[in-house]
């Protein structure tokens, strides 16, 4: 061997340790979190801004990480066969492929990947200076590949790079959790995370009938009384009519104007600006608002700007993590498992909660809850008793308050009703009072 051949093979030396590297710092910053490297940071470790600034927005850096591997693995393949094919000519490629599948395979993967594993934390902080630098100096190239790829791709490609999407995500949960590695409440807490991006006000707030207000004219004294019975700490004040808050009232600061024996003071003196937002808002951007302007409660407004309901930051933490019951909070479920198989539902319960209890996909385009489902499907507010079939369930309006479907009985029909010819339903007797 000439002094072409040593250097040669260095070359390709380092092209398998450059592999090495690539996949030990893929590994490294896939599995460190925002909220792990936050804590480095504090810990005032090493390279833990260079990791931090990765972890916030890994694709670009990733992208030089999967471009780089490319370039080592093809250069290192190319090398070993020109070596090969000098050296043992015809049997070259062959047994260039066959050394560095091994070599790659042991060196560069396995290896470098188990060593990942065991020391995240002292990996990723050593190789994030080196691929934030990376990415600086050949980021640009690979988002330019990225774009030339996409352009050639059929559809419109993926806007950062082909990562993990979100059913992915679900289902890795699904599966940890069936393989013991999370808890099942770790499992909803992912899945309750997506579905919170995509929730809207609407679907969580206090309907407008069931909002406790009190009238700006009431005394101090009648809203004690009512802090009391209904256990509320914040009350929106209403002029005359609901559509009307004047803000809202806190129990605390009625409870000190009482201690301290101002029970004749007004109750719009102690009144605090209402925030009002619209039905239609996404919950999370209302999370965010609340956190940032440092308030609990909102009034919900419709399109036409009527009063529809009230959100409360307790209300959108349940969509998180369930319902949160205090002492004083009466245990009344919403889902009533019966002998027979039926279920008795609170007429407020989410479709979505039904379809996962009876692994159904009811239509939610046009309303939010049983009791919603029920009057599209009438086309009317039902009698007491009525009821109303989709596909192979049937809804029946058990219980009435007003006009408001209290409770719904949900049944299967049996498989010899159902095997029965359908007939068209007979035209709806005319209602006293309805025209």
């Amino acid at each position: 061997m000439n002094g072409a051949d040593i250097l040669e093979i260095i070359a390709v030396v380092a092209c398998i340790l450059g592999v090495g590297v690539m996949a030990a710092s893929e590994v490294g910053i896939t599995r460190t979190t925002k909220i792990r490297a936050y804590h480095l940071m504090e810990e005032s470790k090493r390279g833990a801004g260079s990791l931090l600034k990765i972890v916030e927005n890994p694709p670009p850096y990733l992208n030089v990480v999967l471009l780089l591997t490319l370039v080592f693995t093809n250069g290192g393949v190319v090398l070993a066969t020109d070596f090969a094919t000098r050296h043992v000519h015809s049997a070259g490629e062959l047994i260039a492929t066959i050394v560095m599948t091994l070599l790659l395979f042991i060196f560069a993967e396995v290896t470098p990947k188990t060593y990942a594993i065991q020391h995240t934390d002292r990996l990723a902080l050593r190789t994030a200076p080196l691929i934030l630098g990376l990415g600086r100096l050949l980021g640009p190239l690979a988002k330019g590949l990225v774009k030339l790829a996409y352009a050639i791709t059929p559809g419109k490609g993926l806007p950062q790079g082909p990562y993990v999407t979100e059913q992915e995500i679900r289902t890795m949960a699904d599966v940890a959790s069936e393989e013991d590695q999370i808890e099942e409440e770790e499992a909803d807490l992912i899945h309750s995370i997506f579905e919170f991006g995509d929730t809207i006000v609407r679907e969580v707030m206090v309907p407008r009938p069931d909002v406790v207000a009190v009238d700006v004219e009431r005394s101090l004294r009648d809203v004690q009384d009512l802090v009391v019975r209904w256990g509320y700490s914040r009350l929106p004040v209403i002029r005359g009519d609901i559509d009307d808050v004047v803000g809202f009232v806190y129990a605390k600061d009625v409870l000190k104007a009482i201690y301290q024996g101002k029970t004749d003071q007004k109750l719009e003196q102690l009144t605090r600006p209402a925030h009002f937002v619209p039905e239609v808002k996404k919950v999370a951007e209302l999370l965010r608002e609340m956190q940032q302007q440092k308030f609990h409660i909102a009034m919900v407004s419709d399109e036409h700007g009527s009063v529809s309901g009230l959100v409360s930051l307790e209300d959108l933490l349940e969509e998180l993590v369930g319902e949160i019951a205090d002492e004083y909070d009466v245990e009344q479920p919403q889902v009533e498992a019966r002998e027979d198989g039926s279920y008795l539902v609170d007429g407020r319960t989410p479709i979505d909660e039904v379809n996962e209890l009876l692994d159904k996909q009811l239509p939610d385009d046009e309303w939010d809850t049983v009791a919603g489902l029920i009057m599209n499907l009438l086309g009317a507010i039902p009698l007491e008793g009525e009821e109303v079939r989709y596909d192979d369930l049937v809804f029946v309006a058990e219980r009435l308050q007003g006009r408001r479907i209290a409770k719904v009985l949900i049944r299967h029909v049996p498989p010899e009703e159902d095997e029965q010819p359908t007939e068209e339903p007979p035209a709806p007797e005319a209602r006293e009072g309805t025209g």
